[in-house]
C-alpha cells in the first residue's frame, strides 16, 4: 500500500443524485492510484477514456471515464485523475474509499484550490472568485465573477503594484545610494503616480459599494406607514401571498424577507413593519428593525396611501427618505383606484399605481436601477477582504504624503511598503524580493 501524505481525493460534485459524479485526485501518485484501481497503465493526458474500475477485492464498481492532467498543466500544478463515474452517493463513495485503500488521503476543505495557489496556477482574487462563483444566484453574479476569474482583479492589482514598487525603489535609492544619479523630476512622477493610485482606489471602493448586492443579491426595503400597502406589494412582487394582509394597521409587526428575480438580477426584498409612533413594545421593536432595514438596503421603495391625507406618520417617511438620500429610493403612491387625498406636491419623482391592478411601471423602474449598476465596466471588488485591503492601502498611501512633501523619506518608504503589503493582500504576498529586483534591475546598482 501506497503511504502517500500529499495525494489527496475529494468528491468535486454535489451531494445527491444525479447523472454524473465526479471523484478528483491529485498529487504524486494520482496516476498510479489510478492506474491500479482500473487496471490500465496507458492514460494519456487530457484524452477521455472509458475504464472498469476495481475494488481491491477485483470487484467491479463502475465504469467511469477517466482524465489524466499531467503536472504542471493541472488546475493545482500537480498531477490530477478525475473519475466521471456515473451518479448518486454510493458509486462515488466506493471510489473514493479504494482511492484511501490505495494510499490517499481526503481533502480538506479548499484543498485543491490551496494547492493552485501555493503552485503559483491561481491566486487568491481568482480563489475567491471561484468559490464565489459556485455560489453564485444571478447571471450578473457570474459575469463579475467570470471577469476576476479571468484576472482582471489581478492585473488591476499588479499596475497598482508597480507604480507602488517604483516609489518605493527610487526612495530607497535615493536614501541609500545618494551618489547615484537619479531622474530631476522623480518626485513628479511619484506624486503623479499617487494621484493616479487615489483616483482608481476610490472609483473602486465607490463602485464596490454600490455593486456589493451582485452577489448574493440587492436588498430592497419596502417602508411606510401602516396600512399602506407594503405587504400587498410583496406579494404582488413575488406573485404569491407571502404577507398577512390585514385593515387593521400594525399587522406586520416584523421584517419580512424574500428573494426574487427582476430582469437578470436576484434581489432581496424586505417587507418591513408599518413606521409610526408605537406604545405596543414588541411593534415598536418591528419599527427599530424596519428603520435598520433602510439602512441595510440598496434601494428603498417607499409607499404613501392616495386615498389619504398626508399626516405626521407619512412626514417621518418623508424625513427617514432625506436622511438617506444617498440611497436609490422609489416613491411610490399608492392606491390610486381611489380618489386622490394625498398632497402630491409633499413628494416629488413618484410613480403612481395600485397594487391591486399592474404594477409594471415599478418593476421596470427597479429593473432599470440595478441595470445601471450592474452593467459597468467599473473595477469590483467581491468581498469584504478586498474592500479592507483596498481601505487599507489607501489609508497608508494618504498618510505617505506628509512626509514626501517634507522629505521624510524614510517614514514615506515606511508607508508605501506598508501600501504595498495592504494592495498583496488581495492576490500574492508582497516579497521584499521584488522591490530589490526593481531597484538593482531598472537602476542596474551594485555593479
Amino acid at each position: 500500500m501506497l503511504l502517500d501524505d500529499n495525494t489527496i481525493v475529494a468528491i468535486a460534485t454535489a451531494n445527491g443524485i444525479g447523472s454524473i459524479s465526479i471523484v478528483r485526485i491529485s498529487g504524486a501518485n494520482a496516476l498510479e492510484i489510478a492506474s491500479r484501481i482500473t487496471k490500465k497503465n496507458n492514460f494519456k493526458p487530457r484524452l477521455a477514456s472509458l475504464s472498469p474500475v476495481y475494488n481491491h477485492n477485483d470487484e467491479l464498481i463502475d465504469e467511469s471515464l477517466v482524465l489524466y492532467f499531467k503536472a504542471p498543466f493541472s488546475f493545482t500544478g500537480e498531477d490530477i485523475v478525475e473519475f466521471q463515474c456515473h451518479g448518486g452517493v454510493a458509486i462515488a463513495n466506493m471510489i473514493v474509499n479504494e482511492v484511501l485503500h490505495n494510499g490517499a488521503r481526503m481533502a480538506n476543505p479548499g484543498e485543491f484550490s490551496k494547492r493552485a495557489f501555493l503552485n503559483n496556477k491561481i491566486d487568491l482574487s481568482k480563489a475567491e472568485a471561484i468559490s464565489k462563483m459556485i455560489e453564485a444566484r444571478s447571471e450578473d453574479a457570474v459575469k463579475l465573477l467570470a471577469k476576476q476569474l479571468k484576472g482582471e482583479l489581478s492585473d488591476f492589482v499588479n499596475d497598482i503594484r508597480e507604480d507602488l514598487l517604483f516609489m518605493l525603489a527610487y526612495t530607497e535609492v535615493s536614501i541609500d545610494y545618494a551618489e547615484e544619479d537619479l531622474p530631476s523630476d522623480i518626485l513628479e512622477q511619484i506624486k503623479s503616480k499617487i494621484d493616479k493610485i487615489q483616483i482608481k482606489l476610490n472609483e473602486t471602493l465607490d463602485a464596490s459599494k454600490r455593486r456589493e448586492g451582485m452577489i448574493e443579491g440587492f436588498k430592497i426595503a419596502i417602508v411606510g406607514k401602516p396600512n399602506v400597502g407594503k405587504s400587498s406589494l410583496l406579494n404582488k412582487l413575488l406573485n404569491f401571498d407571502r404577507a398577512i394582509i390585514s385593515d387593521i394597521a400594525g399587522t406586520t409587526r416584523d421584517t419580512i424577507e424574500e428573494s426574487v428575480k427582476i430582469g437578470t438580477h436576484i434581489i432581496k426584498i424586505v417587507d418591513t413593519a408599518g413606521i409610526r409612533n408605537a406604545s405596543d413594545v414588541i411593534e415598536q421593536i418591528g419599527i427599530e428593525k424596519s428603520i435598520e432595514a433602510i439602512n441595510e438596503a440598496d434601494i428603498v421603495i417607499a409607499l404613501f396611501d392616495n386615498s389619504k391625507a398626508c399626516d405626521e406618520e407619512d412626514k417621518k417617511i418623508i424625513s427617514l427618505l432625506e436622511e438617506n438620500s444617498h440611497k436609490q429610493i422609489i416613491k411610490v403612491l399608492n392606491k390610486t383606484d381611489l380618489d386622490n387625498a394625498f398632497d402630491k406636491n409633499k413628494i416629488m419623482d413618484f410613480i403612481e399605481l395600485s397594487t391591486k391592478n399592474s404594477i409594471k411601471d415599478l418593476v421596470s423602474k427597479i429593473e432599470t436601477i440595478l441595470d445601471n449598476n450592474t452593467h459597468s465596466d467599473e473595477m469590483t471588488l467581491i468581498s469584504k477582504r478586498q474592500v479592507q485591503a483596498v481601505e487599507d492601502t489607501l489609508s497608508h498611501i494618504n498618510t505617505s504624503l506628509f512626509p514626501l512633501e517634507t522629505g521624510e523619506f524614510e517614514f514615506f518608504a515606511h508607508h508605501i511598503k506598508e501600501a504595498l503589503e495592504s494592495i498583496s493582500n488581495i492576490t500574492r504576498p508582497y516579497e521584499n524580493e521584488q522591490m530589490l529586483d526593481v531597484m538593482f534591475g531598472e537602476f542596474c546598482l551594485g555593479k
